[in-house]
């Protein structure tokens, strides 16, 4: 196998079934048919070349605590300090700037809901300007995987339809450590749960047993390799947002999850009159040409010409990381 087409299968295979067992990185090795040291250096690189940005669980939103998309509205000229100030919470992930009179768009995730209004508010206060929040009420399609084949959604059905709503739980304190634990990703070592259980204070087998069961019960979306789009060329990247009749919006959702060109889709409530948007889903590809033939393709094909809709590209990453919970 070609270093180029093992880079592909390491970064495209493993993104979730990542192997749950005592040595995960001799089981992936085991499958591409390399050894286990060859398959921790490349993921070293991969993660010093900013390909990828860890191993490890995707927690599913608000399962665990709670969080939101949120919004600004900010004069060009101020946007770059505002989006600083943004940054400076550790309890945003994701910060970007985006093509709309709405420019700064950012996650905020926190371990309860009184924490994260707490911090909603901070941050309104920090920056000066008034905040559009935008907590996600349903998810069609939320697995935060991002396939390099075009084949990501074959077979699997499950995670293309409608999620019913699961209220948070609160964490015991195994839990809560084992989150924080994860929460940086698997150490790149040949036994990555044991160390992780040196830091939780348990034993392997019950971090183990804990991943396994989070995963079973949905908890965890997802555990693998997280890549990093933008780094591996996928540079277009469009928010495209629609006004649908509330009657109609579970229908279309789930029909936008199955496009094999949508990363994600999920209802989130308007915010009348500034905000009439009700259904949310992303569109990646390495040109703008490209997402925009294939956001003009969906919309006919789907009936969608006659909803107010959005486009609302990328212009500029200001943060990207996992979402932090405790």
């Amino acid at each position: 196998m070609t270093d180029e087409a093992l880079d592909f299968r390491l970064l495209n295979d493993f993104q979730r079934d990542f192997p749950l067992c005592p040595a995960p990185f001799a089981e992936v090795g085991e499958r591409l048919g390399v050894a286990e040291n060859a398959v921790l250096r490349l993921l070293e690189t991969l993660r010093r070349q900013g390909k990828i940005s860890r191993v490890g669980a995707v927690f599913a939103p608000k399962r665990i605590g709670a969080s939101t998309l949120a919004a600004m509205a900010v004069a060009p000229e101020k946007l770059a300090a505002v989006a600083e100030t943004v940054n400076r919470f550790p309890e945003v992930n994701h910060n970007y700037e985006r093509e709309h009179r709405y420019n700064l768009w950012f996650v905020v995730t926190a371990g309860s809901e009184g924490r994260l209004q707490a911090a909603l508010g901070a941050i309104e206060q920090a920056a000066g300007q008034p905040l559009l929040r935008l907590p996600l009420l349903q998810e069609y399609h939320i697995d935060l995987g991002f396939s390099l084949d075009g084949k990501g959604k074959e077979g699997l059905p499950a995670r293309v339809r409608r999620q019913a709503f699961v209220a948070p739980r609160p964490l015991d304190e195994f839990e809560r450590r084992l989150v924080m634990a994860l929460q940086e990703g698997l150490p790149l070592f040949m036994r990555p749960f044991s160390v992780l259980a040196s830091r939780v204070g348990c034993e392997e087998s019950e971090v183990l047993e804990r991943i396994r069961r989070w995963c079973a019960e949905g908890i965890i979306k997802r555990f693998g390799v997280v890549v990093r789009h933008y780094e591996l060329g996928y540079t277009a990247n469009a928010m495209l947002v629609h006004d649908i009749p509330d009657e109609a919006v579970a229908e279309m959702g789930e029909l936008l999850a199955r496009e094999p060109g949508v990363t994600l889709c999920y209802q989130r409530p308007r915010v009348l009159p500034d905000w009439p948007y009700n259904l949310f889903c992303m569109i990646h590809g390495q040109v703008r040409a490209e997402v925009e033939a294939r956001i003009a393709e969906l919309r006919a094909r789907l009936h969608l010409e006659d909803c107010a809709h959005a486009v609302l590209f990328s212009l500029t990453r200001f943060k990207q990381g996992g979402a932090r919970y405790a």
